[in-house]
C-alpha cells in the first residue's frame, strides 16, 4: 500500500551537524562565530540513570561522526580529520587515545575531506574531489592496499575503472567499512567494494581482494546509500521506472542446474513448490540483470515468519494462524505448530532442512523426502479450508501449469477452477493478499461442496479481509492480462474459467504515484526505493526471512514498498527508517536488540508511542540509538540493546556475560540537555550525538518545521491508508466514481509531495541547515499548484454531491461510531452527520498552509529585515496565505454551489450541474427583472463563474446559457467580477473588451451551429481564431468585425470524394480575398489572386489527378473565377503550349502555338480555335502564311514557303500533315532575289509584349494603393510596401512548412528598412542608395521583354517622384573617371535610365533561360565560330600572330612564366597576352550589358598595357593596329557562345552608350565575331 521511498543518509556522505549559515548571517546583531554553538560533540555508553554524556571540545564544529569498535573518527569544519580511541597500527606513534582528546590526522591536512567512516579497526575519508584514503587494519584487504597488513597513516586508494582504456579514475560520494570489507559510492550512484568475505557482493572465490571492483549485480541501478555491518552490506537503490517490465525467469538455476519448480500430484491435490536453494547463494537471470524489484537470489529452505503489518489496518486476529508465503512458497504448518499459533500469534515455524540442521548447505534425500512429505499434507488442508496461495514469476508460472497439465491433465484443470484464477493472481503479484512475504489466506475451515461455491466463499470471505484495497484490482486486472496471454495455461483452462477470468473489472486509481510529481525532479528525494543486502547471515540480519548468507545483492521485499529512507547496518544487525518516521529491525540474536519479543526472521517493526517519530537511527554493536521527535520540537534520544555497566570492559561480542540488554527502546533522560540534535551516531559499545544550540530561534524553527511536517505526512498516510483506500471500493455511480478516482490522484499527489518534503527538511537538519537550501521558498510553485489541484478535486467531487452519495456505504463500512473519522478530522462535535465529517476530513490538507506561513514568519523574525534570506521567508510566507485565503473562497463556492443545487429543480440539474461550475448569484435573492417580459412570466437568472443561464420559472422547461466568455452585459458588478474570474484577470470596474474565449453560434445564418475559439473584440470574433462548422468545414486565420479577414486556412470536406478542398491565403470581408493557394479535391491546384470567393487576377492553375503528375499547367490572368486576358497553357498530354489571348475559359483573340512535334503557329483564334489569319512553321522551316479554319487545318488564300525559298502562293485547303490541295502559282526566285524571305518573319501576329502580363502590374499597382497606374498617394504607397513586408516575415516565421534560408530571411529584414530617398531632389549618393535597395528585391515575374523594364520604370518614378524620367541626367558633385567610361554625357552628369537600374535586378534571376533563348537564335552562327577557333587556335602564337596580321612591334618579346620571364619562341603557344584573354574570359560570368561592356574595356586596358611595356608612353592606337591584336585575344579566349553574348548586349544595352567609347569597343568585339566566322586558313 503506502510508496517507499528512500532518503539517502549513508554516515559518510551526509555531513550531520553542519553549521548553519545563519550565525554569520546574524553578525549584525553581535553574536559571535563561536564554535561552541554549532556542531559539539557528545559521547557516552549504554545507558543507566547515571550516565552523563561528555562533551569533546574541538576548536571547530564537527560536521560528521564515525565509530569503530574501539576508535573513532571526526571530521571538523574546514575538512580537517581527528581519531580517537586505540590505534594498534599506529606504530611509531602513540597508540591509544582518550575520546575526550581526539588526535589531527596530519597526512590529510593538504586535502579537504568531505565525508569520513569508520569500519571495526579501519578507517576512510573522502576528498572533495573525489578520492578515497584508508588506513587501519589491512589484513584482509579493508584498506585495499596490497602488501600491507596495517596501514599507519591515511593512504590514498585508486579506485580504477578497468573498462576503459587508460583505466580512468571513478569519483568516490561516500564510504562504508566493515570488519573485514569496505564499500564505496561513486558520483555514477555504482557500488565499488574491497576485501574478504561474501559481504563484498563479488564474482570472486578469491581473497582478499585488494583492487576495488565494481559490484556488478547493482550495475544500472541508481544506488543512493550504502551501510556496512561487521560481516554483512546494504544498499539503498532508487526502484527503476515501472514502464520496464519484468523479465522471465529460467526453469531451472544458472548456477547448479537443478530445477526451480517442482510439482507433486498426490490423490486429488496437485502441490506446486519454487522451493529452490542456490547452494552457490545466487541465482542469476538468463540476461544478467535482474527485474525491478525481484531480487537475484532466491533461498526457500525455511518457513518465514509473518510478515510486515498491513498498510491500512493493525494486524488483527483473521491474519494468525494463516499460511505464508515467502519468496514464491506454499509453507507449512503442523498440527502443533497450528495449535500452537491459537496461544501465541507471533510464533512461526522452524525451517526443514535449514542451513543451521546440517554441516553442508545441500539438503540430503531424507531432508527433501520429509519437505515434500509435509507439503502434501498441508496442500490437503490448504485446499480444504480454501486457503491456497501460489507466488511465482510469470514465466516460470506459466511454464509450471503447462507441465503440470500434461502430467496430470483435467486434474489440473479442475483445480484451477476451484482455485479461481483471479485468486490466483491476487495471491501472485506483489501488494495484494498472500504475495510473497505478505499475510494472505482465509482463516479455518470451509465445508466442502462444489467447486463454484467454494471459490464464491472463498472471494467473498477474501474480499472482506483484504488489507490494501486502493490498487489490488488494477493490479489483478494486469495481472490477469498477463497470464491469459500464456498460450501454454490458457490451453489447460477451461472456458468456463476463461470467461469467468474475463469479467469485466472496475479499474482502480493507483495511490502510489510511480515517478513522483514531474515538477520536483530531481529537487527532492525519492521516495521510490528498494533495500539490497548480501553477506553473511547468521543473525537474520539481511532481512530475507532466514539466516543464509547471501554471496550477491538480494532485494529485501518486504521493504520494497515501506518508503524507507535510511539504512544504518551495526555489527550484526540493520536498521531501515522509513519515510513515516518508522523504524525496522531485521535480526535474530537472543539480545533483543529493539526489544523484539521473539526471534522473528524478517524485518521487524520498531513500536514506539503514539507521536514518537523517529528522523535518524545509529546501530553499533550490540545496540541501536535513535534520534526523534518528542511532544515538543527539541529531539530526543531512545535507546535500545546492551547495556554497558560500569567498570566492565569490552568484551568480544561473542560474550554476553556481564551485561544486560533492554527490553525496549527507553528515553535517554539527558538528551534535552544537550541541546537540537541534529544527528547521532554508533559503534562498538559507544555513542555520538551532533547538537546545536538555539542561536536566535533559527535551529528551533527549522526543527520545528521539519517535525510539523513528518507528523502532517504521518497524517496523510493514516487517512489514506484507513480512509481513502476503502471508499475507493464502495459501489457508487460512475460520475461520482471518476470524480473520487480523480480525488485520489490529486490526494496521492499532495501525499507524495509532503513525504517528498518531510525527507528533505530531515535531510537539511543533518546538512547544511540554511534558508536557501529550503524547497518550498525556492520552488514555491510545485507546492502551490499540487494544493490547488487538490482543492479543485474536493471542491468538485462536494459540488456533484459525492460526499452526500458515499455516506450510506461509508456507514456501512465504518459503523455507527465512526471513531477513526473523528480522530482524524480533527472534529469533536457529536452526531455530526457523515457526509459532513468527510468533508471536514479531506479540506484537513489546506490548514497546513497556514502552518507553512506560521512557521516561515517564525524563521524570518531570526533575520535582520534587510537580509535576503528575510525576503525570500516574507515572501514564501506571503504566498502560502494568500493561497490558503484563496482556497478557502474556492471551499465556500463550492459549498454553496452544493446547497443550491440540493433546492434546484430537478429537469435542468443535470444538463446544468458541472464539477467545474460554481454559484456566483441568483435572482432569488439578488433581484434582477426582464424588461418588456410578459404578464404571467416570471424570469430566473442564475449567475455561474462560467455562464449566465435564463430559465422561465413557470414551466422549468426552458433555459438559456450565455457563456460569460462571449457576454458582453452591463448589469451588475458581480456580472463583472465573474467575467474577470472566468478570463483570469483581476478583478476591475468593467470587464476587458478584448477576451480569447470559446462560443458556438445558434442564430447567425452564416456560422449557424458553428463553434469558434478566438479572440473576440465587442462581442464580435476579432483577431487570430478558429471555425468549426458541422460539416466538417475549419477555418484558421484572423477576423475583423466578426468576418474573415486577413491571412487564414479553410478546409472544406468534398462530398463526392474523401478529400479535401484546401485554401490557404488572405482573406477580405468573409470572403477570399488577395494571394492565395487552393488545393482542390480532385488533385488541381490554383497559386494567385481572388476576389469575392473567385479566381481574379493573375494565378496559376496545375490540373491533375496529382500534383506531382498535372496533365496541363495554366499561368495567366482570370476574371470571375474564368481565364480571361493573356495567359499561358501548356497541355502536357497533347504536348501543345499556348501563349495568347482568353476569354471565359477560351482562346480567343491572337496567340501563339508551339508543339513538342516542332510545328509553331502564330495569329488569331476564335472559340478556342485556329480560326482567322496565322503563321504556321513547321520543324524543316516550311512556312504558311494565311487563312485558317480549325487548328492546323488550313482554308482560304495564303502563301506556302519552302525551306530552300520556293513558295506557293494561292488558296489552301487541308489539314497540316495529312496532305493539302493547292490552287494558285509556283515561284522559284533566283539567288539575288530579295524577297527569298518572305513570309519569314515571326511575332507579327502575336500578342505584343505590353499586353501581357497586365494582371501582374494591375495587381502591384493595387497593393501600391492606386487606382490606376501612377494615379495615387507616394506616402501611402510606401506605407503599403511596409505592411506588406512586415506580413510577409510574420507569415514566414508562423509557418515553419515554409523552410526560408537564412539569406532569405536576411533579406527580408533589409528590405524592411525602406530608404528616404523618395523625399526630396534626387543626388547621386540618393540615386546609388536606391539602386542597392532594389537588388535586393526577388522579382516574380514569368517573362522578360524590354517594355516590362519599361513599365516598372514607371512604378519605380512613382515611388521616387524625384527621379529623373529616362534619359535625364543627374549632376555629380565631382567628376569621377568611372562614370565618364559609363556614360558619353557630361563630366558632370549621370544619365538615369530603366536599364541601369532595373537590368541589375532582373537580369542575375532570369540570366539562365534569358541566355538559352539567344543560344538557340544563334545556334548556327555559333557552330561556325567555334568550328574557325578550333582550328585556328592549334597554331602556335608566334604563327597565329603573323596569319591574323598583327604588326610586329606589338609581339610580346617576353612572357612571364610562374613569376619569371621566358622568351617567345616559335613553338610558344597561349601565353601573348595572357592576362587579357583571361579577362575577356569574364565576360560569361557576369549577367548585365554594363557589367559585360565593363569587361571588355578592362581587355583593351590589358592589351594596352602588355604593349606600352615594350612602346613609347605616347603611343596612341589606331583601329588598323588595335582590331588584329583584339581579334588574336578573342581567339584565345574560346568564348563558346559569343554570338549568343554579343546579341544580348547588343539588344539590353543602355542607349546612351552606343555611341561613346563603350560603343566603340563593343563594335569591335561584334566586327571580331563576324570575321573569325569568314577567316579562311589557307
Amino acid at each position: 500500500g503506502v510508496f517507499q521511498v528512500e532518503v539517502h543518509q549513508s554516515m559518510h556522505q551526509h555531513c550531520h551537524g553542519q553549521i548553519s549559515v545563519m550565525e554569520s548571517q546574524r553578525k549584525s546583531s553581535g553574536e559571535a562565530d563561536r564554535s561552541g554553538e554549532r556542531g559539539s560533540l557528545h559521547t557516552w555508553k549504554g545507558y543507566s540513570y547515571s550516565v552523563t554524556p561528555e562533551r569533546v571540545l574541538l576548536s571547530r564544529p564537527v560536521l560528521q561522526a564515525a565509530l569503530g569498535t574501539r576508535h573513532g573518527v571526526l571530521l571538523v569544519e574546514g575538512g580537517q580529520v581527528y581519531s580517537f580511541g586505540e590505534f594498534p597500527w599506529k606504530q611509531s606513534q602513540v597508540s591509544e587515545v582518550g575520546p575526550l582528546k581526539p588526535v589531527l590526522e596530519s597526512t590529510l591536512s593538504g586535502q579537504r575531506v568531505v565525508a569520513v567512516a569508520a569500519g571495526s579497526f579501519h578507517s576512510g575519508a573522502v576528498t572533495e574531489d573525489g578520492g578515497v584514503h584508508m588506513w587501519g587494519e589491512n589484513s584482509f584487504g579493508q584498506c585495499g592496499l596490497s602488501s600491507l597488513t596495517v596501514v599507519p597513516n591515511p593512504t590514498p586508494v585508486a579506485v580504477l575503472d578497468p573498462d576503459t582504456s587508460p583505466p580512468h579514475t571513478i569519483r568516490v560520494l561516500e564510504l562504508a567499512c566493515g570488519e573485514q570489507h569496505s564499500l564505496a559510492l561513486s558520483a555514477q550512484h555504482e557500488v565499488w567494494a574491497w576485501g574478504s568475505g561474501c559481504q563484498l557482493g563479488l564474482v570472486t572465490t578469491i581473497f582478499p581482494v585488494w583492487k576495488p571492483q565494481k559490484v556488478e549485480h547493482l550495475a544500472g541501478r541508481h544506488v543512493l546509500q550504502v551501510a556496512c555491518g561487521a560481516f554483512h552490506s546494504l544498499a539503498l537503490v532508487r526502484c527503476q521506472p515501472p514502464q520496464e517490465a519484468r523479465r522471465p525467469l529460467p526453469d531451472k538455476c544458472g548456477q547448479c542446474n537443478q530445477l526451480l519448480y517442482t510439482m507433486t500430484d498426490k490423490e486429488d491435490h496437485v502441490i506446486i513448490s519454487d522451493s529452490h536453494y542456490c547452494p552457490l547463494g545466487v541465482e542469476l537471470l538468463a540476461d544478467g540483470e535482474s527485474s525491478p524489484s525481484e531480487p537475484l537470489l532466491s533461498s526457500h529452505t525455511s518457513t518465514s515468519a509473518p510478515g510486515p503489518h498491513p498498510t491500512i489496518t493493525d494486524q488483527t486476529d483473521y491474519e494468525r494462524g494463516r499460511t505464508v508465503a515467502q519468496n514464491g512458497e506454499v509453507l507449512t504448518t503442523t498440527d502443533s505448530d497450528i495449535s500452537a499459533a491459537g496461544t501465541d500469534s507471533d510464533r512461526t515455524v522452524g525451517s526443514v532442512g535449514g542451513a543451521g540442521s546440517q554441516n553442508s548447505p545441500y539438503p540430503d534425500d531424507q531432508a527433501v523426502k520429509e519437505y515434500l512429505k509435509k507439503l502434501e499434507e498441508t496442500a490437503k488442508m490448504t485446499i480444504a479450508g480454501a486457503d491456497f496461495q501460489v507466488s511465482s514469476d510469470d514465466s516460470a508460472l506459466n511454464s509450471l501449469v503447462s507441465s503440470c497439465a500434461s502430467a496430470v491433465g483435467e486434474r489440473v484443470v479442475s483445480t484451477y477452477e476451484a482455485l479461481s484464477l483471479k485468486k490466483m493472481i491476487n495471491y501472485y503479484y506483489p501488494g495484494v493478499g498472500g504475495v510473497a512475504g505478505v499475510p494472505g489466506g482465509v482463516p479455518g475451515g470451509v465445508p466442502g461442496g462444489p467447486a463454484e461455491e467454494r471459490v464464491r466463499l472463498e472471494e467473498s470471505m477474501q474480499g472482506k479481509k483484504s488489507c490494501s484495497t486502493g490498487d489490488i484490482r488494477e493490479e489483478e486486472a494486469e495481472g490477469l492480462s498477463r497470464r491469459l496471454s500464456l498460450p501454454g495455461l490458457l490451453s489447460q483452462v477451461s472456458p468456463r474459467l476463461l470467461r469467468r477470468a474475463s469479467r469485466p473489472r472496475v479499474r482502480a486509481v493507483p495511490l502510489t504515484p510511480m515517478g513522483g510529481l514531474p515538477e520536483a525532479g530531481e529537487l527532492l528525494p525519492s521516495l521510490q526505493t528498494e533495500v539490497w543486502s548480501w553477506g553473511r547471515g547468521e543473525e537474520g540480519q539481511l532481512g530475507h526471512g532466514d539466516n543464509l548468507p547471501r554471496l550477491q545483492p538480494l532485494c529485501i521485499k518486504s521493504l520494497s514498498s515501506k518508503e524507507v529512507v535510511l539504512v544504518a547496518a551495526g555489527a550484526h544487525h540493520s536498521l531501515a527508517l522509513t519515510a513515516q518516521s518508522q523504524v525496522r529491525n531485521y535480526i535474530i540474536t537472543p539480545h533483543g536488540n529493539l526489544s523484539l519479543r521473539d526471534s522473528s526472521q524478517l524485518c521487524e517493526h520498531l513500536c514506539l508511542s503514539e507521536g514518537i517519530r523517529v528522523w535518524d537511527v545509529g546501530a553499533g554493536a550490540q545496540h541501536t540509538l535513535l534520534l526523534a521527535d518528542g511532544d515538543c520540537y527539541q529531539p530526543i534520544l531512545y535507546y535500545s540493546g546492551q547495556q554497558v555497566i560500569e567498570g566492565v570492559q569490552d568484551a568480544p561480542q561473542d560474550q554476553t556475560e556481564g551485561y544486560s540488554y533492554t527490553q525496549q527502546p527507553v528515553l535517554l533522560p539527558f538528551c534535552m540537555n544537550l541541546g537540537y540534535v541534529s544527528g547521532v551516531f554508533a559503534g562498538g559499545q559507544s555513542c555520538v550525538a551532533l547538537a546545536d544550540r538555539n542561536v536566535m530561534g533559527f535551529i528551533a524553527g527549522l526543527h520545528e518545521l521539519a517535525a510539523a511536517e513528518r507528523k502532517f505526512y504521518c497524517k496523510l498516510s493514516s487517512v489514506k491508508n484507513h480512509i481513502l483506500r476503502p471508499l475507493l471500493d464502495l459501489a457508487l455511480g460512475p460520475a461520482s466514481t471518476v470524480l473520487l478516482q480523480s480525488l485520489a490522484r490529486c490526494y496521492s499527489r499532495l501525499c507524495h509531495l509532503t513525504g517528498q518534503h518531510s525527507a528533505s527538511l530531515t535531510a537539511n537538519l543533518r546538512r547544511r541547515r540554511e534558508v536557501k537550501s529550503l524547497v518550498m521558498l525556492e520552488h514555491a510553485s510545485i507546492f502551490l499548484d499540487t494544493y490547488n489541484e487538490y482543492c479543485c478535486s474536493v471542491g468538485n467531487f462536494l459540488v456533484m454531491g459525492g460526499f452526500q452519495a458515499l455516506a450510506k456505504p461509508s456507514l456501512d463500512f465504518f459503523g455507527k461510531c465512526p471513531e477513526l473519522l473523528q480522530r482524524l478530522a480533527e472534529s469533536s462535535e457529536e452526531n455530526i452527520p457523515l457526509s459532513d465529517l468527510l468533508v471536514t476530513l479531506f479540506y484537513l490538507p489546506m490548514r497546513h498552509l497556514h502552518e507553512y506561513g506560521r512557521l516561515l514568519l517564525k524563521l524570518g523574525t531570526c533575520f535582520e529585515v534587510s537580509s535576503v534570506d528575510y525576503q525570500k521567508l516574507q515572501d514564501g510566507c506571503s504566498k502560502f496565505e494568500a493561497l490558503a485565503l484563496h482556497l478557502k473562497r474556492k471551499r465556500k463556492e463550492a459549498e454553496y454551489t452544493y446547497h443550491f443545487w440540493k433546492s434546484f429543480p430537478g429537469k435542468m440539474t443535470d444538463s446544468l450541474r458541472k464539477p467545474h461550475r460554481r454559484l456566483i448569484c441568483e435572482s432569488s435573492n439578488k433581484a434582477l427583472t426582464l424588461q418588456n417580459s410578459g404578464r404571467f412570466s416570471v424570469n430566473w437568472f442564475i449567475l455561474f463563474n462560467d455562464a449566465l443561464v435564463h430559465a422561465q420559472v413557470n414551466t422549468f422547461s426552458t433555459h438559456h446559457v450565455f457563456p460569460l466568455a462571449t457576454l458582453w452585459a452591463k448589469w451588475l458588478r458581480s456580472i463583472n467580477q465573474a467575467v474577470d474570474q472566468a478570463m483570469w484577470l483581476r478583478q476591475r470596474a468593467e470587464p476587458p473588451i478584448s477576451r480569447t474565449a470559446s462560443y458556438t453560434f445558434y442564430k447567425d445564418s452564416r456560422l449557424k451551429e458553428a463553434t469558434y475559439e478566438g479572440r473576440w473584440l465587442a462581442g464580435k470574433p476579432n483577431g487570430r481564431g478558429m471555425v468549426k462548422w458541422l460539416d466538417g468545414r475549419i477555418y484558421t486565420g484572423t477576423f475583423k468585425n466578426g468576418l474573415e479577414d486577413g491571412f487564414g486556412d479553410y478546409v472544406i470536406p468534398s462530398k463526392t470524394l474523401n478529400l479535401n478542398d484546401h485554401y490557404q491565403g488572405h482573406w477580405k470581408e468573409g470572403k477570399m480575398h488577395g494571394i492565395g493557394t487552393y488545393k482542390y479535391a480532385t488533385g488541381e491546384l490554383y497559386e494567385g489572386s481572388f476576389q469575392d470567393n473567385m479566381r481574379h487576377g493573375h494565378g496559376m492553375l496545375r490540373s491533375g489527378t496529382l500534383n506531382s503528375s498535372s496533365p496541363s499547367v495554366f499561368i495567366g490572368q482570370w476574371v470571375h473565377d474564368k481565364k480571361t486576358g493573356y495567359g499561358v497553357f501548356d497541355d502536357i498530354t497533347r504536348g501543345e503550349k499556348y501563349m495568347g489571348m482568353w476569354q471565359d475559359d477560351q482562346r480567343q483573340g491572337t496567340g501563339v502555338i508551339v508543339t513538342q512535334f516542332g510545328l509553331y503557329y502564330e495569329g488569331a483564334f476564335n472559340n478556342n480555335k485556329m480560326q482567322g489569319t496565322g503563321v504556321l512553321l513547321s520543324e524543316d522551316n516550311t512556312t504558311y502564311e494565311g487563312e485558317f479554319s480549325e487548328d492546323w487545318t488550313l482554308n482560304g488564300k495564303g502563301v506556302l514557303t519552302m525551306a530552300n525559298g520556293d513558295y506557293f502562293e494561292g488558296y489552301f485547303t487541308g489539314e497540316w500533315g495529312s496532305g493539302l490541295k493547292v490552287t494558285g502559282s509556283f515561284f522559284k526566285p533566283n539567288l539575288y532575289d530579295s524577297d527569298g524571305d518572305k513570309g519569314r518573319a515571326l511575332g507579327r501576329l502575336a500578342v505584343r509584349p505590353e499586353e501581357k502580363w497586365r494582371a501582374v502590374f494591375e495587381e502591384c499597382w493595387m497593393r501600391l494603393g492606386c487606382e490606376a497606374p501612377g494615379q495615387g498617394e507616394n506616402q501611402r504607397a510606401w506605407e503599403n510596401i511596409a505592411v506588406a513586408l512586415t506580413t510577409s516575415r510574420r507569415q514566414h516565421r508562423d509557418s515553419p512548412e515554409m523552410n526560408l534560408s537564412r539569406t532569405h530571411n536576411r533579406t527580408l529584414e533589409s528590405l524592411e528598412f525602406i530608404p528616404q530617398q523618395h523625399i526630396g531632389p534626387v543626388t547621386m549618393e540618393k540615386y546609388d542608395s536606391i539602386r542597392r535597395y532594389l537588388i535586393k528585391f526577388d522579382p516574380r515575374l514569368a517573362c522578360f521583354k524590354p517594355c516590362t523594364v519599361c513599365v516598372m520604370f514607371v512604378s519605380l518614378r512613382f515611388l521616387f517622384p524625384d527621379l529623373p524620367e529616362e534619359g535625364g541626367a543627374i549632376p555629380q558633385p565631382s567628376s569621377d573617371p568611372q562614370d565618364k567610361k559609363d556614360s558619353n554625357c557630361a563630366d558632370t552628369q549621370r544619365v538615369v535610365s530603366s536599364s541601369a537600374l532595373l537590368l541589375p535586378v532582373l537580369l542575375p534571376r532570369l540570366y539562365p533561360p534569358l541566355f538559352t533563348l539567344y543560344a538557340l537564335e544563334k545556334e548556327r552562327e555559333d557552330d561556325v565560330y567555334w568550328e574557325c577557333v578550333l582550328r585556328l587556335n592549334k597554331q602556335p602564337d608566334m604563327a597565329l600572330l603573323a596569319f591574323l596580321g598583327v604588326q610586329h612591334k606589338f609581339w610580346p618579346v617576353s612572357v612571364p612564366v610562374l613569376g619569371e620571364k621566358t622568351e617567345v619562341v616559335s613553338s610558344t603557344k597561349d601565353a601573348c597576352f595572357s592576362s587579357a584573354t583571361e579577362t575577356l574570359q569574364q565576360i560569361s560570368t557576369t549577367f548585365t550589358p554594363s557589367d559585360k561592356l565593363q569587361v571588355i574595356q578592362l581587355t583593351f586596358e590589358e592589351i594596352t598595357k602588355e604593349v606600352m611595356s615594350s612602346l613609347e608612353d605616347n603611343f596612341l592606337w589606331s583601329m588598323d593596329d588595335l582590331f588584329p591584336v583584339f581579334l588574336y585575344v578573342v581567339l584565345r579566349a574560346r568564348i563558346r557562345n559569343l554570338g549568343s553574348e554579343v546579341s544580348l548586349i547588343e539588344d539590353l544595352m543602355d542607349p546612351c552608350v552606343q555611341h561613346g567609347e563603350h560603343g566603340i569597343m563593343f563594335t569591335t568585339l561584334k566586327a571580331c565575331y563576324y570575321q573569325i566566322q569568314h577567316e579562311k586558313t589557307t
